[in-house]
């Protein structure tokens, strides 16, 4: 824990029985002294005389305090007494700074003991949808769409390394050289992925998907026109009726958002149990069972894949089975499972178009190890997907549900499909923005029609088709 008080108010790392030492008295850093303030670069990314004033600092702080003493101390106390001791060692060392660059300068290592370091204040914006670092000095973040690079950076790769163990030591799981790749979730949710060397050459690669603080509703995919107030009411009474539901798209596309829209169909009675890699579903439900895949630990022993808890998740009597991301052998656990009583199922996977999806949900069966006929197969999914939902991430960032498409059956050896609702793009803006919009293909009575008569949706279903038709 820590020592007495000093004179400054911070708590000072001492032995036991000596006292606490004046603020003149800390041990200053055998690094040279910094007498001048950190200049700013004219694209305002600090200079490199920033980091080694900041990392001179830092040094003489861990001299000076108990740093492990903090984890058991409330944020607001411990920044607090990091405050205090900071201020202490700029005096000592003579450091000239503005009060806007010494408090900057104070959060930064706040942030850096008690957070996760330089990412904090990108953590807290929520207009950014992924932040992507490679490396100690190259971030990347992506916001409206669009990829762009920050003046934010790591003081080196140790560093950067160190809060990639913080991220993932939270959820139980490690990443070194034993173990370089890591899929992990922030405590809010945000999706993690972490891959260090030796595999990432030039120091780790950390890639994270921002959580939205506040739950999107699909009459938010309508405010961004993702979807129109038609095809929403569509999809909404697919959802609502039971449907088995596939989402299909490319890496952003927005699936996880809309798999997340679409259970909010779900009833609240029903009993929901979500399978995820790294749990970052929000449902709202309050019957609802999350289950997380584990790696290997360090014998090699105690992995839970993904197949493994579909598989027992059918054992736990499930209403629906919620699938964040279906990608290998589960594919033919959860259509079993979608072909046996739990109906209004769901999932996502990567594809490009819903004949795509199609075909790669045969692969991922195949690639499993199971000998069957393809037409078997086929058959297989037939009787299990009712629609798969395509989305995508246009040129422009934007991100638009492009069809909407029904499973009917089979021709041959041939899945047959038929589209509900297309997204035509007409062209571009003045500021190139993608222009077009959402119609329907004419389809009266879809596949699912008696499903939605037999939940009293019929009326509304044939309106929404109406309305989407124009």
């Amino acid at each position: 824990m820590f020592g007495k008080r000093s004179e400054g108010g911070a708590a000072l790392k001492t032995p036991a029985s000596a006292p606490a030492p004046k603020p003149e008295d800390a041990k200053p850093v055998q690094a040279a002294p910094v007498n001048t303030a950190p200049n700013r670069q004219a694209n305002n990314e600090p200079s490199e005389e920033y980091y080694e004033t900041k990392a001179t600092i830092f040094n003489a702080l861990f001299e000076t305090i108990d740093v492990s003493a903090l984890a058991g101390m409330q944020p607001d106390k411990a920044r607090e007494e990091i405050r205090t001791i900071v201020d202490e060692i700029i005096a000592i060392r003579n450091v000239r700074l503005s009060v806007a660059e010494q408090n900057q300068l104070i959060t930064e290592i706040c942030d850096d003991i008690l957070g996760y370091g330089p990412l904090e204040p990108l953590l807290e914006r929520d207009d950014i949808a992924d932040i992507m670092v490679n490396g100690a000095k190259h971030v990347f973040i992506e916001t409206n769409g669009k990829m762009q690079k920050t003046n934010i950076r790591f003081r080196d790769n140790t560093q950067l390394m160190n809060i990639c163990q913080r991220i993932v030591s939270q959820v139980g799981r490690r990443v070194d050289e034993a173990s370089p790749i890591c899929d992990a979730r922030l405590l809010d949710g945000s999706r993690v992925n972490v891959i260090a060397p030796p595999l990432a050459i030039d120091g780790p690669a950390l890639t994270i998907r921002k959580f939205k603080k506040d739950k999107l509703q699909l009459s938010d995919l309508v405010d961004f026109k993702s979807i129109s107030p038609a095809g929403a009411r569509v999809l909404e009474i697919i959802g609502a009726c039971q449907c088995n539901i596939v989402i299909s798209g490319g890496t952003g596309s927005g699936k996880t958002t809309l798999l997340n829209c679409l259970t909010g169909f779900i009833h609240p009675d029903e009993r929901i149990i979500t399978c995820e890699d790294a749990a970052e579903l929000q449902l709202q439900q309050p019957h609802v069972v999350r289950l997380e895949t584990r790696p290997p630990n360090l014998e090699g022993k105690g992995k839970i894949t993904m197949s493994d808890l579909v598989k027992n998740c059918l054992r736990m009597r499930p209403e629906r089975i919620i699938v964040g991301e279906v990608r290998g052998p589960e594919a033919f656990d959860l259509l079993q499972a979608m072909n046996t009583g739990h109906d209004g199922s769901m999932g996502t996977l990567h594809a490009n178009s819903p004949r795509e999806a199609l075909s790669r949900l045969e692969s991922m069966i195949t690639m499993g190890g199971f000998s069957l006929p393809a037409k078997t197969i086929r058959e297989m999914i037939v009787g299990s997907v009712d629609v798969i939902v395509q989305a995508a991430r246009l040129r422009d960032g934007s991100r638009r549900i492009t069809r909407v498409t029904e499973v009917i059956g089979m021709e041959g050896e041939v899945i047959v499909t038929q589209d509900l609702i297309v997204y035509e793009m007409d062209g571009e803006d003045a500021d190139g923005k993608i222009i077009g919009e959402h119609k329907s293909t004419g389809i009266a009575r879809p596949a699912f029609w008696d499903r939605a008569r037999y939940f009293n949706l019929e009326k509304e279903l044939a309106e929404a088709l109406d309305e989407a038709g124009g």
